[in-house]
């Protein structure tokens, strides 16, 4: 096995290594930085960084890494994804709760979306949503490593247990298009 493999490194790291440990967080890390960024509403950024989600989500799963259960190659991305998820939705029930109090300054003009604009984003961020729930693991796996995490096929070949790039490629074109057709269907 690759030593430098998720799946060994997660076992190292579980074992105590704190260097396995540490490698594994620089490489989720930036994947999970560039997946959580724009997920956290303008208005709720005033109050906390992307970055400073992301941060506390691998802290919090450090101090539960023993108990994770290694499955899947992509496991650990899913798992850290949802940690990421969840510190969003915290940090969101946070912001919402507190009454927001800002002063319109003078000649000021509007740069943010209308509500028709912005219901037309919410909306199809839903059905991408929901769309992508319906896609198989691989497919969905596939999926958000190119588009929401920006990994290089090479990386998602290795991700998906793929043979080479061009394969792992042919799979997120596949993906994709399934995708598509399904956020086309009212």
């Amino acid at each position: 096995m690759d030593p430098e493999s998720s799946f060994e490194l997660i076992q190292r790291a579980q074992s105590g290594d704190s260097a396995a440990l540490e490698r594994l967080l620089e490489r989720y890390r930036p994947r999970l930085q560039r997946w959580a960024s724009g997920r956290l509403p303008r208005y709720a950024r005033d109050m906390t960084d992307t970055d400073d989600l992301v941060q506390e989500a691998l802290i919090g799963t450090i101090r539960n890494f023993k108990a994770f259960e290694q499955r899947e190659e992509w496991a650990l991305q899913a798992y850290l994804r949802r940690a990421v998820t969840n510190r969003i939705r915290d940090e969101l029930r946070k912001v919402q709760s507190r009454p927001r109090r800002e002063e319109m300054p003078e000649g000021a003009v509007a740069t943010d979306l209308s509500p028709l604009q912005a219901a037309v984003g919410r909306e199809t961020f839903e059905q991408y949503e929901k769309a992508l729930e319906a896609l198989g693991e691989v497919e969905r796996e596939a999926v958000i490593a190119r588009v929401e995490l920006g990994s290089s096929y090479e990386e998602i070949a290795a991700l998906l247990d793929k043979p080479s790039a061009d394969a792992a490629r042919m799979t997120v074109t596949r993906a994709l298009a399934k995708l598509a057709q399904m956020m086309s269907k009212p």
